[in-house]
Protein backbone atom coordinates (compact mmCIF):
# COMPACT_ATOMS: atom_id res chain seq x y z
CA UNK A 1 0.00 0.00 0.00
CA UNK A 2 2.82 2.39 -0.67
CA UNK A 3 1.54 5.50 -1.88
CA UNK A 4 5.19 6.40 -3.76
CA UNK A 5 6.02 4.92 -7.33
CA UNK A 6 9.40 3.61 -7.24
CA UNK A 7 9.42 4.56 -11.15
CA UNK A 8 7.33 7.00 -13.80
CA UNK A 9 8.97 7.54 -17.22
CA UNK A 10 5.86 7.90 -19.38
CA UNK A 11 8.56 9.06 -22.51
CA UNK A 12 9.90 5.57 -22.80
CA UNK A 13 7.51 3.48 -25.24
CA UNK A 14 8.25 0.22 -23.30
CA UNK A 15 7.51 1.47 -19.78
CA UNK A 16 4.15 2.96 -21.16
CA UNK A 17 3.16 -0.20 -23.21
CA UNK A 18 4.00 -2.54 -20.58
CA UNK A 19 2.96 -0.56 -16.93
CA UNK A 20 2.23 3.22 -17.45
CA UNK A 21 -0.79 3.47 -19.71
CA UNK A 22 -2.70 1.31 -18.01
CA UNK A 23 -2.12 2.83 -14.73
CA UNK A 24 -2.43 6.40 -16.05
CA UNK A 25 -5.50 5.86 -17.65
CA UNK A 26 -7.20 4.16 -14.52
CA UNK A 27 -5.87 7.60 -12.16
CA UNK A 28 -7.60 9.18 -15.25
CA UNK A 29 -10.62 7.68 -14.79
CA UNK A 30 -11.25 8.28 -10.50
CA UNK A 31 -9.89 11.51 -10.93
CA UNK A 32 -12.11 12.94 -13.23
CA UNK A 33 -15.42 11.50 -11.74
CA UNK A 34 -13.38 12.82 -8.54
CA UNK A 35 -13.12 16.52 -10.36
CA UNK A 36 -17.14 15.93 -11.84
CA UNK A 37 -18.26 16.17 -8.12
CA UNK A 38 -15.79 18.95 -7.55
CA UNK A 39 -17.24 20.97 -9.83
CA UNK A 40 -20.80 20.29 -9.02
CA UNK A 41 -20.56 21.02 -5.11
CA UNK A 42 -18.22 24.30 -6.79
CA UNK A 43 -21.33 25.90 -8.75
CA UNK A 44 -24.43 24.37 -6.70
CA UNK A 45 -24.73 27.38 -4.57
CA UNK A 46 -25.33 29.28 -7.76
CA UNK A 47 -28.26 26.88 -8.95
CA UNK A 48 -29.72 26.79 -4.96
CA UNK A 49 -29.67 30.80 -4.52
CA UNK A 50 -32.28 31.12 -7.30
CA UNK A 51 -34.67 29.27 -5.25
CA UNK A 52 -33.99 30.95 -2.51
CA UNK A 53 -36.17 33.85 -1.97
CA UNK A 54 -38.91 31.28 -3.14
CA UNK A 55 -39.15 29.51 0.16
CA UNK A 56 -38.54 32.66 2.22
CA UNK A 57 -35.52 33.72 2.54
CA UNK A 58 -35.35 37.57 2.55
CA UNK A 59 -31.98 38.03 0.47
CA UNK A 60 -31.76 40.82 -2.24
CA UNK A 61 -29.94 40.75 -5.55
CA UNK A 62 -26.96 42.00 -4.27
CA UNK A 63 -27.13 38.86 -1.60
CA UNK A 64 -27.68 36.79 -3.70
CA UNK A 65 -24.74 37.16 -6.23
CA UNK A 66 -22.23 37.60 -3.24
CA UNK A 67 -23.54 34.02 -2.63
CA UNK A 68 -22.46 33.26 -6.27
CA UNK A 69 -19.46 35.17 -5.97
CA UNK A 70 -17.94 33.60 -2.43
CA UNK A 71 -17.67 30.00 -3.95
CA UNK A 72 -15.18 31.68 -6.59
CA UNK A 73 -13.61 33.46 -4.43
CA UNK A 74 -12.34 30.39 -2.04
CA UNK A 75 -11.36 28.53 -5.03
CA UNK A 76 -8.72 30.68 -6.62
CA UNK A 77 -6.80 30.95 -3.12
CA UNK A 78 -7.81 27.45 -2.52
CA UNK A 79 -6.03 26.37 -5.53
CA UNK A 80 -2.86 28.69 -5.01
CA UNK A 81 -2.21 25.96 -2.12
CA UNK A 82 -3.19 23.29 -4.51
CA UNK A 83 -0.48 24.81 -6.52
CA UNK A 84 2.47 23.61 -4.16
CA UNK A 85 0.83 20.76 -2.38
CA UNK A 86 0.69 17.97 -5.04
CA UNK A 87 4.60 17.41 -4.90
CA UNK A 88 4.91 17.65 -1.64
CA UNK A 89 2.24 15.03 -0.54
CA UNK A 90 1.81 13.15 -3.78
CA UNK A 91 -1.50 12.60 -6.06
CA UNK A 92 -3.20 9.79 -3.75
CA UNK A 93 -2.96 12.04 -0.59
CA UNK A 94 -4.49 15.59 -2.04
CA UNK A 95 -6.98 13.56 -4.07
CA UNK A 96 -8.57 11.65 -1.54
CA UNK A 97 -8.59 14.78 0.93
CA UNK A 98 -10.06 17.06 -1.45
CA UNK A 99 -12.58 14.53 -1.85
CA UNK A 100 -13.81 14.09 1.83
CA UNK A 101 -13.30 17.95 2.98
CA UNK A 102 -16.29 18.57 0.37
CA UNK A 103 -18.50 16.89 2.65
CA UNK A 104 -18.44 20.51 4.94
CA UNK A 105 -20.54 22.68 2.30
CA UNK A 106 -22.55 19.47 1.10
CA UNK A 107 -24.44 18.98 4.68
CA UNK A 108 -24.03 22.38 5.79
CA UNK A 109 -25.84 23.90 3.22
CA UNK A 110 -28.17 21.11 2.51
CA UNK A 111 -29.38 21.89 6.77
CA UNK A 112 -28.81 25.66 6.56
CA UNK A 113 -31.35 25.81 3.67
CA UNK A 114 -33.64 24.05 6.01
CA UNK A 115 -34.68 27.00 7.96
CA UNK A 116 -35.43 30.01 6.95
CA UNK A 117 -33.86 31.90 10.25
CA UNK A 118 -30.37 30.75 9.03
CA UNK A 119 -28.80 34.36 8.94
CA UNK A 120 -27.10 35.56 5.66
CA UNK A 121 -23.63 35.18 7.22
CA UNK A 122 -24.03 31.11 7.73
CA UNK A 123 -24.76 31.24 3.82
CA UNK A 124 -21.69 33.32 2.91
CA UNK A 125 -19.50 30.51 5.10
CA UNK A 126 -21.08 27.82 3.53
CA UNK A 127 -20.80 29.41 -0.13
CA UNK A 128 -16.92 30.01 0.60
CA UNK A 129 -17.02 26.38 2.02
CA UNK A 130 -17.90 25.38 -1.38
CA UNK A 131 -15.01 26.96 -3.03
CA UNK A 132 -13.15 23.56 -1.92
CA UNK A 133 -14.87 21.92 -5.34
CA UNK A 134 -13.04 24.46 -7.01
CA UNK A 135 -9.85 24.53 -5.92
CA UNK A 136 -8.85 20.92 -6.71
CA UNK A 137 -8.00 21.56 -10.50
CA UNK A 138 -4.68 22.81 -9.21
CA UNK A 139 -3.89 19.65 -7.90
CA UNK A 140 -5.80 17.24 -10.73
CA UNK A 141 -4.61 18.38 -13.85
CA UNK A 142 -0.72 19.09 -12.85
CA UNK A 143 -1.22 15.65 -11.59
CA UNK A 144 -2.73 13.90 -14.91
CA UNK A 145 -0.15 16.23 -16.65
CA UNK A 146 2.86 14.06 -14.91
CA UNK A 147 1.06 10.54 -15.88
CA UNK A 148 0.92 10.86 -19.67
CA UNK A 149 3.62 11.36 -22.22
CA UNK A 150 3.57 14.55 -23.99
CA UNK A 151 2.14 12.97 -27.26
CA UNK A 152 -0.79 12.72 -24.87
CA UNK A 153 -1.69 14.95 -22.78
CA UNK A 154 -3.66 17.54 -24.54
CA UNK A 155 -6.13 15.12 -25.01
CA UNK A 156 -5.65 13.37 -21.59
CA UNK A 157 -6.43 16.98 -19.73
CA UNK A 158 -8.79 17.95 -22.31
CA UNK A 159 -10.70 14.42 -21.20
CA UNK A 160 -10.41 15.40 -17.75
CA UNK A 161 -11.00 19.39 -17.54
CA UNK A 162 -13.89 18.59 -20.24
CA UNK A 163 -15.50 15.86 -18.27
CA UNK A 164 -14.89 17.81 -14.96
CA UNK A 165 -16.46 20.91 -16.16
CA UNK A 166 -19.68 18.53 -16.86
CA UNK A 167 -19.76 18.96 -12.81
CA UNK A 168 -21.25 22.53 -13.57
CA UNK A 169 -24.04 21.19 -15.75
CA UNK A 170 -24.38 18.40 -12.67
CA UNK A 171 -24.93 20.96 -10.26
CA UNK A 172 -27.72 23.15 -12.21
CA UNK A 173 -29.79 20.17 -14.17
CA UNK A 174 -29.59 18.09 -11.23
CA UNK A 175 -30.88 20.98 -8.78
CA UNK A 176 -34.44 21.13 -10.22
CA UNK A 177 -34.85 17.28 -10.75
CA UNK A 178 -33.40 16.82 -6.14
CA UNK A 179 -36.28 19.41 -5.46
CA UNK A 180 -38.67 16.58 -5.50
CA UNK A 181 -37.23 14.22 -4.05
CA UNK A 182 -36.50 13.58 -0.28
CA UNK A 183 -33.50 12.66 1.28
CA UNK A 184 -33.49 13.88 4.91
CA UNK A 185 -35.69 16.75 6.38
CA UNK A 186 -38.99 18.28 5.70
CA UNK A 187 -40.35 19.85 2.16
CA UNK A 188 -40.17 23.65 2.38
CA UNK A 189 -43.47 25.44 0.57
CA UNK A 190 -41.89 27.28 -2.31
CA UNK A 191 -44.12 30.18 -3.39
CA UNK A 192 -44.71 31.50 -6.71
CA UNK A 193 -45.16 35.24 -7.38
CA UNK A 194 -46.26 37.17 -10.23
CA UNK A 195 -43.09 39.24 -11.47
CA UNK A 196 -45.05 42.12 -11.86
CA UNK A 197 -47.61 42.85 -8.72
CA UNK A 198 -45.50 40.17 -6.91
CA UNK A 199 -49.04 38.41 -5.66
CA UNK A 200 -48.53 35.25 -5.07
CA UNK A 201 -50.27 33.12 -7.71
CA UNK A 202 -49.86 29.12 -6.72
CA UNK A 203 -47.26 27.38 -4.25
CA UNK A 204 -45.38 23.68 -4.08
CA UNK A 205 -43.62 21.95 -2.06
CA UNK A 206 -39.87 20.93 -2.80
CA UNK A 207 -36.79 19.36 -1.01
CA UNK A 208 -34.18 22.24 -1.57
CA UNK A 209 -31.81 20.41 0.52
CA UNK A 210 -31.76 17.47 -1.42
CA UNK A 211 -29.90 19.85 -3.97
CA UNK A 212 -27.09 19.69 -1.66
CA UNK A 213 -27.54 16.56 0.34
CA UNK A 214 -26.71 14.07 -2.71
CA UNK A 215 -23.59 14.41 -3.47
CA UNK A 216 -22.32 13.27 0.27
CA UNK A 217 -22.49 9.30 -0.50
CA UNK A 218 -20.81 9.85 -3.97
CA UNK A 219 -18.06 11.96 -2.61
CA UNK A 220 -17.25 9.10 0.07
CA UNK A 221 -17.10 6.17 -2.27
CA UNK A 222 -15.02 8.40 -4.67
CA UNK A 223 -12.53 9.67 -1.62
CA UNK A 224 -12.27 5.50 -1.01
CA UNK A 225 -11.39 4.71 -4.54
CA UNK A 226 -8.64 7.44 -4.93
CA UNK A 227 -6.82 5.84 -1.81
CA UNK A 228 -7.28 2.53 -3.34
CA UNK A 229 -6.45 3.26 -6.33
CA UNK A 230 -3.90 5.70 -7.07
CA UNK A 231 -0.34 6.02 -6.38
CA UNK A 232 1.63 9.01 -6.24
CA UNK A 233 4.49 10.08 -9.23
CA UNK A 234 8.09 10.58 -7.35
CA UNK A 235 8.21 14.26 -7.76
CA UNK A 236 8.94 15.53 -4.33
CA UNK A 237 9.65 19.13 -3.84
CA UNK A 238 9.72 22.24 -1.85
CA UNK A 239 7.45 25.50 -2.09
CA UNK A 240 10.40 27.29 -2.65
CA UNK A 241 12.10 25.52 -5.61
CA UNK A 242 8.43 25.82 -7.30
CA UNK A 243 8.86 29.38 -7.14
CA UNK A 244 10.78 29.52 -10.18
CA UNK A 245 8.25 29.37 -12.36
CA UNK A 246 7.20 33.21 -11.49
CA UNK A 247 10.84 34.44 -12.47
CA UNK A 248 9.54 33.63 -16.43
CA UNK A 249 7.47 35.88 -17.67
CA UNK A 250 5.44 33.52 -19.30
CA UNK A 251 4.27 32.16 -16.22
CA UNK A 252 2.21 35.50 -16.49
CA UNK A 253 1.17 35.31 -20.11
CA UNK A 254 -0.34 31.81 -19.62
CA UNK A 255 -2.47 33.18 -16.46
CA UNK A 256 -3.70 35.93 -18.35
CA UNK A 257 -4.76 33.47 -21.82
CA UNK A 258 -6.34 31.05 -19.18
CA UNK A 259 -8.22 33.67 -17.26
CA UNK A 260 -9.82 34.32 -20.43
CA UNK A 261 -10.93 30.93 -21.52
CA UNK A 262 -11.43 29.17 -18.43
CA UNK A 263 -12.21 32.72 -16.11
CA UNK A 264 -14.79 33.00 -18.55
CA UNK A 265 -16.38 29.87 -18.06
CA UNK A 266 -16.57 29.19 -14.84
CA UNK A 267 -17.41 33.36 -14.69
CA UNK A 268 -20.41 32.97 -16.87
CA UNK A 269 -21.69 29.44 -15.53
CA UNK A 270 -21.50 31.39 -12.09
CA UNK A 271 -23.63 34.45 -13.27
CA UNK A 272 -25.62 32.51 -15.73
CA UNK A 273 -28.71 31.70 -13.70
CA UNK A 274 -29.19 35.33 -12.25
CA UNK A 275 -28.83 37.09 -14.88
CA UNK A 276 -31.49 35.07 -16.74
CA UNK A 277 -33.51 36.08 -13.82
CA UNK A 278 -32.42 39.67 -13.47
CA UNK A 279 -32.70 40.50 -17.25
CA UNK A 280 -35.60 38.67 -18.46
CA UNK A 281 -37.48 37.50 -15.20
CA UNK A 282 -39.95 40.66 -14.95
CA UNK A 283 -41.35 40.04 -17.85
CA UNK A 284 -44.61 37.73 -18.19
CA UNK A 285 -44.42 34.32 -19.09
CA UNK A 286 -40.23 34.09 -17.30
CA UNK A 287 -38.22 31.75 -18.41
CA UNK A 288 -37.27 29.52 -15.64
CA UNK A 289 -33.29 30.32 -14.86
CA UNK A 290 -32.46 26.35 -14.05
CA UNK A 291 -34.49 25.08 -16.89
CA UNK A 292 -31.50 26.83 -19.05
CA UNK A 293 -28.31 27.72 -17.52
CA UNK A 294 -27.29 23.78 -17.23
CA UNK A 295 -27.13 24.26 -20.99
CA UNK A 296 -24.31 26.93 -21.30
CA UNK A 297 -21.92 24.80 -19.38
CA UNK A 298 -22.77 21.72 -20.61
CA UNK A 299 -21.96 22.79 -24.07
CA UNK A 300 -18.45 24.63 -22.60
CA UNK A 301 -17.92 21.28 -21.04
CA UNK A 302 -18.50 19.13 -24.72
CA UNK A 303 -16.46 21.69 -26.59
CA UNK A 304 -13.71 21.22 -24.27
CA UNK A 305 -12.92 17.28 -24.58
CA UNK A 306 -13.93 18.08 -28.27
CA UNK A 307 -11.26 19.92 -28.54
CA UNK A 308 -8.72 18.69 -26.77
CA UNK A 309 -8.19 16.11 -29.81
CA UNK A 310 -8.45 18.94 -32.28
CA UNK A 311 -5.37 21.27 -30.24
CA UNK A 312 -3.28 17.83 -29.89
CA UNK A 313 -3.79 18.03 -33.93
CA UNK A 314 -3.42 21.69 -34.95
CA UNK A 315 -1.93 22.90 -31.94
CA UNK A 316 -2.89 24.86 -29.02
CA UNK A 317 -2.09 28.32 -30.12
CA UNK A 318 -4.12 28.79 -33.57
CA UNK A 319 -7.68 27.93 -31.50
CA UNK A 320 -6.43 30.39 -28.64
CA UNK A 321 -6.69 33.06 -31.01
CA UNK A 322 -9.74 31.81 -32.44
CA UNK A 323 -10.91 32.22 -29.21
CA UNK A 324 -9.94 35.16 -28.30
CA UNK A 325 -11.46 37.01 -31.38
CA UNK A 326 -15.14 35.17 -31.09
CA UNK A 327 -15.14 35.55 -27.47
CA UNK A 328 -14.76 39.94 -28.25
CA UNK A 329 -17.52 39.77 -31.31
CA UNK A 330 -19.80 37.81 -29.03
CA UNK A 331 -19.35 39.92 -26.36
CA UNK A 332 -20.00 42.86 -28.03
CA UNK A 333 -23.05 41.66 -29.89
CA UNK A 334 -24.74 40.80 -27.03
CA UNK A 335 -25.04 44.37 -26.38
CA UNK A 336 -25.11 45.90 -29.42
CA UNK A 337 -28.38 43.51 -30.39
CA UNK A 338 -30.54 44.60 -27.22
CA UNK A 339 -30.61 41.16 -26.09
CA UNK A 340 -29.34 42.75 -21.79
CA UNK A 341 -31.87 45.35 -22.27
CA UNK A 342 -34.63 43.64 -23.66
CA UNK A 343 -38.02 45.20 -24.08
CA UNK A 344 -39.67 41.54 -24.60
CA UNK A 345 -39.24 38.31 -23.17
CA UNK A 346 -38.99 37.35 -26.99
CA UNK A 347 -35.56 38.57 -27.11
CA UNK A 348 -34.32 35.41 -24.72
CA UNK A 349 -33.83 33.32 -27.58
CA UNK A 350 -31.43 35.87 -28.90
CA UNK A 351 -29.74 35.90 -25.74
CA UNK A 352 -29.19 32.24 -24.88
CA UNK A 353 -28.01 31.48 -28.45
CA UNK A 354 -25.24 33.98 -27.83
CA UNK A 355 -24.47 32.89 -24.35
CA UNK A 356 -24.13 29.46 -25.25
CA UNK A 357 -21.91 30.73 -28.50
CA UNK A 358 -19.90 32.48 -25.85
CA UNK A 359 -19.65 29.21 -23.58
CA UNK A 360 -18.47 26.98 -26.59
CA UNK A 361 -15.91 29.18 -27.23
CA UNK A 362 -14.36 29.28 -23.89
CA UNK A 363 -14.56 25.40 -24.04
CA UNK A 364 -12.17 25.10 -26.88
CA UNK A 365 -10.15 27.95 -25.58
CA UNK A 366 -9.84 25.91 -22.19
CA UNK A 367 -8.63 22.83 -24.13
CA UNK A 368 -6.38 25.01 -26.40
CA UNK A 369 -4.41 26.80 -23.37
CA UNK A 370 -3.99 23.41 -21.52
CA UNK A 371 -2.07 22.32 -25.07
CA UNK A 372 0.34 24.71 -25.09
CA UNK A 373 1.03 24.86 -21.54
CA UNK A 374 3.22 21.67 -21.52
CA UNK A 375 4.93 23.04 -24.95
CA UNK A 376 5.71 26.50 -23.18
CA UNK A 377 7.38 24.87 -20.79
CA UNK A 378 8.86 21.87 -22.10
CA UNK A 379 12.52 22.09 -20.95
CA UNK A 380 10.64 21.16 -17.67
CA UNK A 381 7.68 18.78 -16.65
CA UNK A 382 7.85 20.46 -12.92
CA UNK A 383 7.77 23.88 -14.24
CA UNK A 384 4.64 22.69 -16.73
CA UNK A 385 2.40 21.18 -14.36
CA UNK A 386 3.16 24.11 -11.63
CA UNK A 387 2.28 26.78 -14.24
CA UNK A 388 -0.94 24.54 -14.83
CA UNK A 389 -1.79 24.68 -11.40
CA UNK A 390 -1.25 28.38 -10.82
CA UNK A 391 -3.35 29.96 -13.91
CA UNK A 392 -6.07 27.58 -12.64
CA UNK A 393 -5.89 28.89 -9.59
CA UNK A 394 -6.22 32.66 -10.48
CA UNK A 395 -8.20 31.69 -13.39
CA UNK A 396 -10.60 30.50 -10.62
CA UNK A 397 -11.46 33.56 -9.60
CA UNK A 398 -13.39 33.90 -12.77
CA UNK A 399 -17.07 33.58 -10.82
CA UNK A 400 -15.69 35.89 -8.09
CA UNK A 401 -14.75 38.77 -10.58
CA UNK A 402 -18.07 38.13 -12.64
CA UNK A 403 -20.69 37.90 -10.16
CA UNK A 404 -19.19 40.77 -7.89
CA UNK A 405 -18.55 43.15 -10.91
CA UNK A 406 -21.87 42.70 -13.18
CA UNK A 407 -23.71 43.24 -9.92
CA UNK A 408 -22.12 46.37 -9.46
CA UNK A 409 -22.79 47.43 -12.59
CA UNK A 410 -26.25 46.33 -12.53
CA UNK A 411 -26.04 48.49 -9.75
CA UNK A 412 -25.11 51.42 -11.51
CA UNK A 413 -26.33 51.22 -14.65
CA UNK A 414 -29.82 49.29 -14.16
CA UNK A 415 -28.09 47.22 -17.15
CA UNK A 416 -25.31 44.80 -17.48
CA UNK A 417 -23.84 46.29 -20.85
CA UNK A 418 -20.57 47.96 -19.75
CA UNK A 419 -19.71 44.72 -17.59
CA UNK A 420 -19.74 42.95 -21.51
CA UNK A 421 -17.52 45.79 -23.18
CA UNK A 422 -15.16 45.37 -20.15
CA UNK A 423 -14.38 41.54 -20.53
CA UNK A 424 -14.58 41.80 -24.28
CA UNK A 425 -11.84 44.53 -23.47
CA UNK A 426 -9.51 42.37 -21.41
CA UNK A 427 -10.30 39.75 -24.11
CA UNK A 428 -8.52 41.82 -26.63
CA UNK A 429 -5.19 41.85 -24.32
CA UNK A 430 -5.22 38.43 -24.23
CA UNK A 431 -5.30 37.13 -27.46
CA UNK A 432 -2.99 40.06 -29.01
CA UNK A 433 -0.07 38.38 -25.75
CA UNK A 434 -1.40 34.91 -27.05
CA UNK A 435 -0.77 35.51 -31.05
CA UNK A 436 2.57 37.73 -30.15
CA UNK A 437 4.33 35.07 -28.43
CA UNK A 438 2.68 31.82 -29.22
CA UNK A 439 1.06 31.85 -32.47
CA UNK A 440 2.68 34.51 -34.81
CA UNK A 441 5.52 33.34 -37.63
CA UNK A 442 8.50 33.70 -35.82
CA UNK A 443 7.27 33.83 -31.87
CA UNK A 444 8.80 33.43 -28.94
CA UNK A 445 7.38 29.71 -28.11
CA UNK A 446 5.16 28.46 -30.99
CA UNK A 447 2.75 26.17 -29.11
Amino acid sequence: MGTWLEKWTPEDDTFWRNEGSRRAWRTLTVTTFALILSFGTWFMVSAIAVKLPGIGFKFDKDQLFWLTAMPGLAAGLLRIVHTFILPIYGSRHVITIATLIKLIPVIGLGLAVMNTTTPFWVFMVLAFTAGFGGGDFSSFMPSTSLYFPKRLQGTALGIQAGIGNFGVSVAQFMTPAMLGIATYGAAEVFTNKDPKTQEVIGTSEIYLQSAAFWYAPLLIILAIAAWFMIKSIPMKTSVKEQMDIFKDKHTWFCTITYVMTFGGFSGLAAIFPLLIKTIYGDFEGAPDPLKYAFLGPLIGASSRVLFGFVADKIGGAILTTITGISLIGGCIAIVQLGYLTPTSVDQFDGFLYLMLFLFFVTGMGNAATFRQYPIIFSHSPRQAAGVIGWTAAVAAFGPFIFAVSVSSVLSATGNANGFFYAIAAFFVIATAINWWYYNRKGCERPS
